[in-house]
C-alpha cells in the first residue's frame, strides 16, 4: 500500500462571456473558449442555467470562435474557474436586469417587491417562499416589447494569494517477485477541488487523470537516440500507454470544498491535481512491497535488479 499528498496551483486568467436572454425564454451564451474533452459545453451550460433559473435544454453555450468574447487558452485547470466565472457574472447581470424590470413595472405581479426577495426557477420569476406570485421571463419581455436582455460578463483574474487544489491519493500494488512487474490493484483519490459543478464530468476527469498517472508511473517513456537526437519509440506500438488490463478499480471522492475566496463560482480546478499524487503513491506502494526506493519514472522491471 502507498499514498501521497499533492497540491496544484491552477492557472487563472481574465475572461469574458456574452449572455443573451431572448423573448422566448431561452438563452445564448458565447465565449471564445474551447473544449478538448473535459465537458466545457456541458459545465458552462450548467453554470448559465443555474444562474438564470432556466433548464439546460433552454440554454445554448457557444464556443470556439475568435469573434466571441476573449478567454484564456484551454488547459491548466483554468477553464471552468476563468470562463465559468465570466459566464456567471454575465448571467447574474441579465437576471438582475429582468428582476429590475419586473419590480418597477406596475403591471407585474412583482411590482414593489424588494429585488433581493425575487428568485427565478424554470424561467419564472417569483417571490421567495411565494411561488404563486410571479411571472415568466417570456411574459415580462413581451409586455415591455423587448426582444432580448444582454450583458457582457467578465472575470478579472485570481485573488492574491491564489487558492490551490489538493489531493490525497492511495494505491495498492502487487510486484511479481520473479519478473519484477508492477500491477496496480486499486486506487483511490480524495480531492479538495472546490465546488464540483458536474459530478459525472468530475469522475471522468478523475478517472482519466488516474489512468494518465499510471502511465507516468509504470509505462510511458520516451527513448532518445543520443547519436542523432531521434526519438526511437515515436509511435503507439513502442510508446506504451495504459490499456484496460492496466487499469484497476478506481474511485474518486470530492470534499465539500466550495471556495468563494477562489472565485465567485467557488471552483478550483480538477484536471491536473488528480495526476499529481498518482505516481508517488504507486512508488510508495512499490517501496512498501519491495523495500526498493525508486526515484525515476517509469518504474520498470530492471529497476528491481
Amino acid at each position: 500500500m502507498g499514498m501521497a499528498a499533492g497540491v496544484y496551483g491552477p492557472g487563472r486568467f481574465a475572461a469574458k462571456a456574452r449572455v443573451r436572454l431572448d423573448a422566448d425564454g431561452t438563452a445564448v451564451v458565447e465565449a471564445a473558449a474551447s473544449d478538448m474533452g473535459p465537458g466545457t459545453y456541458t459545465s458552462q451550460t450548467q453554470v448559465a442555467a443555474d444562474a438564470l433559473g432556466l433548464t439546460m435544454r433552454t440554454v445554448t453555450f457557444r464556443l470556439g470562435d475568435s469573434l466571441y468574447p476573449p478567454t484564456p487558452p484551454h488547459g491548466g485547470s483554468m477553464t471552468l474557474a476563468s470562463v465559468g466565472s465570466a459566464v456567471l457574472d454575465g448571467c447574474n447581470q441579465v437576471r438582475r436586469q429582468a428582476i429590475k424590470l419586473a419590480v418597477e413595472d406596475r403591471e407585474s405581479p412583482l411590482y414593489g417587491v424588494n429585488a433581493g426577495d425575487v428568485v427565478v426557477r424554470n424561467g419564472r420569476l417569483h417571490v421567495k417562499g411565494t411561488p404563486s406570485r410571479g411571472e415568466t421571463y417570456r411574459s415580462l419581455l413581451a409586455r415591455h416589447d423587448r426582444s432580448h436582455l444582454e450583458a457582457l460578463g467578465s472575470y478579472n483574474g485570481p485573488p492574491s494569494p491564489e487558492r490551490h487544489a489538493y489531493n490525497a491519493t492511495f494505491a495498492e500494488v502487487a510486484v511479481d517477485a520473479r519478473l519484477g512487474l508492477v500491477r496496480v490493484r486499486r486506487m483511490l483519490g480524495v480531492y479538495d477541488a472546490g465546488r464540483i459543478v458536474s459530478p459525472k464530468l468530475a469522475d471522468s476527469q478523475a478517472i482519466g487523470g488516474i489512468v494518465g498517472g499510471i502511465g507516468t508511473a509504470l509505462l510511458e517513456h520516451t527513448v532518445t537516440d543520443h547519436r542523432d537526437g531521434r526519438i526511437v519509440n515515436a509511435n503507439l506500438a513502442d510508446y506504451l500507454v495504459p490499456v484496460n488490463a492496466d487499469v484497476p478499480d478506481v474511485r474518486a471522492i470530492y470534499l465539500d470544498g466550495e471556495d468563494r475566496e477562489a472565485n465567485a463560482l467557488g471552483v478550483k480546478g480538477l484536471g491536473e491535481v488528480v495526476m499529481v499524487g498518482v505516481a508517488p503513491a504507486i512508488a510508495n506502494a512499490v517501496f512498501n512491497a519491495t523495500g526498493r526506493r525508486i526515484r525515476e519514472l517509469p518504474i520498470t522491471a530492471e529497476a528491481f535488479l
